[in-house]
Formats: structure tokens, C-alpha cells, sequence
């Protein structure tokens, strides 16, 4: 199995909180247009297989499948749904090319949130079935008791999780896809309402539409399309315990078994010195703090104060969401981490704009599904 596998095309629509003028099919063939233009393909004739990130549940449309093709150009070609993160589904068209059985693929995932009315009730429905759906329990209220004892067992404070909130949608504002942006203080959050203690509403990403399409090619393929293929170095996934009374609430299990398979693969020793910037899930403030610490970048109990000292500002040593995150782009469901990849490619093409980091060769994205859920996927991607 070969690991020459890059990223050659990428498509994405801007990221808003409603967008009653199109359907996701519509989202979904903008995204896929402008990556096989930047691709330079034609996914009638040169795309082989093609693989969309949705859950039936979410879509309200049982076997989803039936309804990507037509969008995507993939009429009467392979397509298969992934009903995951998105970076599990690049996974999956990672592991079509370096096996051999095709050489360009498209993935696509996508978020159409404003359309689901009982988002939070589709969210519990992914609990246990027997000891934790009958509790009723919303997914904020299960990420609340979640953050108190990650700042209890880590020693973050609620002021290093507002720190992070206030980084990511500063960040925001100089991304111009982003639906959240805005130049808030940590106090303003600390200050927002809260949800679920120790969340606030500004602890929490909100939601928006959108679509990302992403296209993968064996090497030789790539080198033909492209000068500056973005190489996928390292790709790594893990679930933690389904159930709430079996998990680590402190620890996020999941991202430290994505990102020790992720570093294995990419030959990676200390991810702190070999990654120059990083994509991490931020669907509440804290998860960014302790994503941080499972993937390596810092040891236990540091996220915070690190988040506190500016490493992770966009000028800092580490840059984490330099596009805003979720918390300033838009909490996309499953898409999310599929945004993050395409950031990061954006920044090793030198094409991210306004918050273009300077000098960087490889970055790290990395996915979470959310509550209940303790799946994670991380990439490392290279120029």
C-alpha cells in the first residue's frame, strides 16, 4: 500500500446560518464545481470513484446514497456514503487510491443544519439505548458535565476557555467564508449566557450550511494536475466507549488513538516541533483545549496555558484555527472536519488569504462527531 496520495482539487461554498435559497443538493454542486475546476478534471471522464460524509438521520432521507450522484458527477460511477466525520471519508478515498483500485476520487461532505428543526433529539438518538437515551439528557448538558471535569482534572480555567473563544472568532474576521466572525473579549463570553454550566452561549459553536469537495490523486496523477500537490502524510482514526458511564470524561481517548496512528503512519515524533499549525475540533471552547493536549501538542494540563500565553494566536509559535474554527466559521456537523482539511491545504498552497501563516510546509486537521459520540479522525498533511 502506498501513501502517495494528494489533494489536487478544492471546492467550498461560503458558510451561513441559513440559507433558505438553496437546497444541500444545490451547496453540494457549487463546492464539487470549483474543486474540479481547480482540479482541472472532469468528473464525468476523469473522476472513478466518489465518497459523501452524511447520516440518514440527519439528512431526514433513508439510504442518502440515492440522492449524491446527480450533484457530483457521479452518475453511474461508484459513490458511497460514509455516515461519519468528514475526515473519516477521506480516509476512505485515501485508502481507494493507495490500495490501488482507482487513482482520483472525490469526497464530499456537507452541512444543511438550518433544515433540521429537532437537532438536538437526532443528536440523542446516537446514545446508548438502554442505560442513556431514557435519561433525556441534551448533548449540551452532557458537553457541560464533560467540560467540569476536564477543568477539574486538567486545571483549565473558564477564562482559558474564553481565551479560546475570542481567538477563534477574532480569527474569523479575516476569513472570508466564515459566518461567525466577530472582535469579542474573553469577559463577553464568560459574561454570555449560560447553556449548561460551565458553557455559555458563546462556549458553544453554532451551526451553519455549507459544502467542502476535496479531490484526491495517486501520485503520478497529481503531478500531472498540479505544482503544488498537497501530500496526505499521515491519516489516523479511533472511537472511544459508546456509553456515557464507560468513558474517560477528562481525556479525549479518541483523538489520542487518531493521533498516534496518524503519527505512526507519518513518521512523526514530536508533533509539536514537525507540525507548524493545526485544525482541531472547537465545538465548545474546551475541546479545543483538550484536543490539544490528546494530539500531542502539549503535555497534560498545559492547553490552557499555553491558549493564555499566545501560542496559539495566529502570530503565535502554534497557530490552532487560524480560520476561525467552529466557533467562528460555523459548526458544520459532519463537514466540519472536512473544512478543517481544506484550510489546511489552503495554507500549504499559500492560498488562505488575509490569514495566510507564513513558511509553513505541514499541518494537522483533525475531526470530533460530537456529543454523544466519541469518534475522532486527524490528517497531516504536507506540501
Amino acid at each position: 500500500m502506498s501513501n502517495n496520495v494528494a489533494i489536487v482539487g478544492i471546492g467550498y461554498t461560503s458558510f451561513r446560518p441559513l440559507t433558505p435559497e438553496v437546497s444541500y443538493k444545490e451547496l453540494m454542486y457549487e463546492a464539487a464545481v470549483k474543486a474540479y475546476r481547480d482540479a482541472g478534471l472532469d468528473p464525468r471522464r476523469d473522476v472513478d470513484s466518489f465518497v459523501t460524509v452524511a447520516e440518514d438521520f440527519i439528512e431526514g432521507t433513508s439510504i442518502f446514497d440515492e440522492y449524491v450522484p446527480d450533484q457530483l458527477g457521479g452518475l453511474l460511477k461508484p459513490n458511497v456514503t460514509i455516515p461519519g466525520e468528514g475526515i473519516h471519508g477521506l480516509a476512505t478515498a485515501y485508502m481507494q487510491i493507495a490500495s490501488g483500485i482507482v487513482d482520483v476520487v472525490a469526497v464530499e461532505a456537507h452541512s444543511k443544519a438550518s433544515n433540521v428543526l429537532t437537532l438536538p433529539y437526532v443528536t440523542a438518538y446516537a446514545m446508548d439505548p438502554v442505560f442513556n437515551r431514557p435519561l433525556g439528557a441534551n448533548p449540551i448538558f452532557i458537553a457541560g458535565m464533560e467540560m467540569t471535569r476536564y477543568l477539574h482534572r486538567s486545571g483549565a480555567t473558564r477564562e482559558q476557555c474564553a481565551q479560546v473563544v475570542a481567538k477563534n472568532k477574532r480569527n474569523a474576521l479575516y476569513n472570508p467564508t466564515a459566518a461567525y466572525g466577530a472582535a469579542i473579549e474573553p469577559q463577553d463570553a464568560l459574561d454570555a449566557e449560560m447553556v449548561a454550566y460551565p458553557l455559555t452561549q458563546q462556549d458553544i459553536s453554532p451551526h451553519a450550511d455549507g459544502a467542502i469537495v476535496l479531490v484526491l490523486a495517486a501520485a503520478e496523477v497529481a503531478q500531472s494536475l498540479t505544482e503544488v500537490p498537497i501530500w496526505v502524510q499521515g491519516i489516523g482514526w479511533c472511537n472511544d466507549s459508546p456509553t456515557l458511564e464507560t468513558r474517560g470524561w477528562a481525556r479525549a481517548i479518541y483523538a489520542e488513538g487518531a493521533g498516534r496512528m496518524a503519527y505512526q503512519m507519518a513518521g512523526i515524533r514530536s508533533p509539536r516541533e514537525e507540525i507548524d499549525f493545526a485544525e482541531i475540533d472547537d465545538t465548545y471552547s474546551y475541546k479545543e483545549l483538550q484536543h490539544l493536549e490528546a494530539l500531542g501538542f502539549c503535555r497534560w494540563g498545559e492547553a490552557g496555558l499555553i491558549t493564555a500565553e499566545g501560542v496559539t494566536d495566529a502570530s503565535g509559535d502554534l497557530p490552532v484555527n487560524v480560520s476561525g474554527g467552529s466557533l467562528g466559521v460555523g459548526h458544520l456537523l459532519d463537514a466540519s472536519g472536512l473544512r478543517a482539511v481544506a484550510e489546511v491545504a489552503l495554507q500549504l498552497r499559500g492560498e488562505a488569504g488575509a490569514r495566510q501563516l507564513l513558511d509553513v510546509e505541514t499541518g494537522l486537521a483533525f475531526g470530533w462527531r460530537g456529543v454523544p459520540s466519541t469518534s475522532g479522525a486527524a490528517v497531516i498533511l504536507s506540501n
